[in-house]
Order: C-alpha cells, then structure tokens, then sequence
C-alpha cells in the first residue's frame, strides 16, 4: 500500500514510521523543507503539488492541515481514503482505550485518568494530543491508553471506538480551522459515532453545549459536575466525592478541577481503576504547569500563571475561580469573542498585551483598561493596581504565537519577571 502522510511534526514524524513498520511504501509531504530534516520515508517539500497523490491508497493527515486548505480539499475530491493519525494508529490497537475530548481540560482529564489506572496496578498510558503521539505507541501498547483527542484529530476519524469517551465542554475555538462552530461541534460529538450500549459517554451536565452534543450518542450516557451531584451522575457531596467506584474526600479544589478529577475516575474505572487507585491519584494532583499555577503571594496579592487559557472559555473559567481579578490578558486572537473575559464580574481591571489588545480595549470600559508594551509592563502596571485581596492573572484568552514560541514559554517569562519584580519582598 502506498501511504501519504500530510505533515512532519510530532504526529506525521510518527504515523510515518508506523505505516513502514506495517510494510507500506510511505510519502511525507510538509511546506518546509527543513521540518523533514530527518522524517523515515520519501519526502515532498514546497507548493503543493496535486500529482502527489498519483498511485496513494491512503492519506494520513495531521492537525496542521485543516480541510479547507488545498492538500485536504484535493484528497477529498479524488475520493482518496483519508484518516487522522489517531485514526491511523487506532485502528492497529487491540487493547481497550478512552478518549477525552473538549474544548478545556482534556490534558488534565487524559492524564489524571492514565495516573489513576496505573496506581491501580493496570499499565496504562496517555497518549494522543498529550504529547506522545497514538502512533508510537499502537504496535506494543500497554494494556490501556487513555487518549487526548483534538477536534482536528476527531474530523478524520472512521472506526475510532474508545469504550469510555469525555466531552467535557465545548465553546468556540478554532473556528479559523472548522469554519463554523457547527462543525466544531460535529467534529466533537465524532469521539462516539462508534460507541455502542456497553461504552459510556462522560459530559460535564453543567456545560450546555457539551450536554446538547451528548444527546446524540448511542452508549451510556454520564452527566458528572463540579458543583453537585447530577441525576443519574457523579460529582461532589459536602466533603466528599460520590464517584461511580465509591466515595473519596472531597479535595480543595475549584469546581472547574473539581469535575476534571471526577470525570477521569468516571473513564478509569470503565477501564479498571480501582477506588483505592483512584483516591490515592485524587489526593495527590495538583494542576500542571501554566495551569492556574501560583506563582507566588506578596502583600496579600497572589499571582497566578494560566498562560494555558488561550481561549476565552478557559480565561472564563480561570476568573470565575477568584473573587477580585487584575487580569493580564490579550495575544492572538483566533478569531473568537474576547468581550465575555473583560465583563466577568471578578474581573476589576484589564491590562491588554500583544495583538488583541485593541480588542479588549474596545470591550472595557476605559477607567479599566490599560495597554501594556510588553510583558514586563503589564507586570509593572498590575504591581502598582493590585490591592490585598487581589489575584493579579494571566489568563490571556488568545495564542501565544505573536510574543512567544508557545503557551508554555509566555507562562514561564511571567513566572520569572514577577518573581524577579518581587522576589526581594516578603511572599507569603
């Protein structure tokens, strides 16, 4: 079988050696040369050539290509098998696996779930948009995976059947790669097309959109919350956690972990986790890095690092979880509605950074509102506005790609301009 890969990245790199690992005569194509440095397979570099596709049985795309763009759209019309590399590397897999989709959350939920299989005793990993791709891992996988699945990774799937699914929420997001949040949301509801009346579907009941999506599925259906128990569900009861496996301490977490941990037990336990595996992995988590991360407590200020909210839906969530907010925020915008973040009602003042700063500006009232130059301005400005009680958060609603290589990078600067700006006070 002659196999075409779209992309060279972390996924591509990986759905390459798979398909040569299964004896197929593999092509990788990406726009620039450099990125192939390396790739296992014949490659193609530059314009997009539609003669690449002469004599392919099967394309394997990745995320970065989404199905408007001329690769996609020249596959789809010559009626050529085209699949996802989660699609690709599942279909090789025969142990059981789960799947976490949404808009937020999935790394925290997908990692949380493998943690309590594997305290559990049952060998288990995450994998999928986590960071180690499905591929280099479905000839030999353990006897679990829990997978984070993206919607662009969902929108090429076929017989992708995980026997426990999460649609955790679902806003607007990458609507310049869906076109529409209809088809953000069908690309969504795609995590369980295959599952049948022995799998389930978690949904966090408190998410409308997420709660509308479930209502198509043919499996069990799971509302869990983290601000009750819902009919039929799972959630939080006083100082306890009520979970399908039993009931837990209840941790001093917000609502928005709160439903994280309960989701993942819901999907670990369908997969083996045991109640003991599940508290224990409970008791420890802590939210990953750049996740609202204190950074540190000085004068009764807390600083808080949430560079992963580059949405608005998490930069939503993250000032819902303080009660008086100077929020740096701004970035690149993917097109999305940035009004909401600057109205939430903890949020007491704004400082704009990077390209969408304009547009926060025109959402806020002006004695609110203030533009910083760079990082280190938006640091110094929150300094001289904060007052005990405060949490001055980044939460920045957008990408990163304007200022820095990543989310992760953005988190990490802040992190050591405030602690270089405060460190010679008294944290508390």
């Amino acid at each position: 079988m002659r196999v075409l890969v779209l992309g060279a990245a972390v996924s591509g790199r990986a759905a390459a050696k798979l398909a040569l690992d299964l004896g197929n005569e593999v092509t990788v194509y990406d726009r620039s040369a450099a990125v192939l440095d390396g790739v296992p397979g014949k490659t193609k570099a530059g314009e997009w050539r539609n003669r690449y596709l002469e004599g392919v049985d099967l394309v394997v795309t990745s995320p970065g290509f989404p199905e408007h763009c001329g690769p996609i759209s020249n596959v789809m019309a010559e009626g050529i098998p085209l699949v996802s590399e989660m699609e690709y590397a599942a279909a090789q897999m025969t142990v059981p696996y789960a799947a976490v989709t949404g808009t937020n959350g999935k790394t925290t939920v997908t990692s949380v779930a493998a943690d309590m299989l594997t305290a559990s005793g049952v060998d288990a990993v995450a994998a999928g948009n986590i960071g180690t791709a499905l591929s280099d891992i479905a000839l030999d996988p353990p006897s679990a995976v829990v997978v984070e699945a993206s919607s662009f990774q969902l929108r090429f799937v076929d017989g992708f059947h995980p026997r426990a699914a999460a649609i955790l929420n679902i806003a607007p997001d990458h609507l310049d790669w869906h076109r529409s949040f209809a088809d953000y949301v069908a690309a969504k509801q795609r995590i369980f097309e295959n599952q049948t009346g022995s799998d389930i579907l978690v949904y966090d009941c408190d998410d409308a959109a997420a709660t509308a999506a479930a209502e198509a599925a043919h499996s069990q259906r799971i509302p869990v919350s983290g601000h009750g128990i819902p009919k039929g569900g799972y959630g939080p009861r006083g100082s306890q956690l009520v979970l399908p496996t039993g009931t837990v301490a209840r941790p001093p977490l917000d609502t928005a972990y709160t439903m994280d941990v309960v989701a993942a037990a819901a999907i670990a336990g369908h997969l083996g986790a045991d109640l003991d595996g599940i508290d224990q992995t409970i008791s420890a988590f802590q939210p990953g890095k750049h996740r609202r991360s204190v950074v540190g407590r000085w004068d009764g200020v807390a600083w808080i690092n949430d560079s992963k909210a580059t949405n608005p839906h998490a930069a939503l969530a993250s000032v819902a979880a303080y009660d008086s907010v100077i929020l740096i925020a701004g970035g690149r915008n993917k097109g999305l509605d940035l009004g909401p973040i600057v109205s939430a009602p903890t949020v007491r003042r704004v400082i704009g950074i990077g390209e969408a700063s304009h547009e926060l500006e025109a959402a806020t009232a002006p004695a609110r509102f203030e533009a910083a130059t760079t990082l280190t301005h938006a640091i110094a400005i929150a300094d001289s506005a904060a007052e005990p009680g405060d949490t001055v958060l980044l939460a920045p609603g957008c990408a990163s790609f304007d200022m820095f290589g990543s989310y992760e990078e953005r988190g990490e600067e802040f992190t050591r301009l405030v602690l270089a700006r405060m460190g010679d006070s008294d944290g508390e």
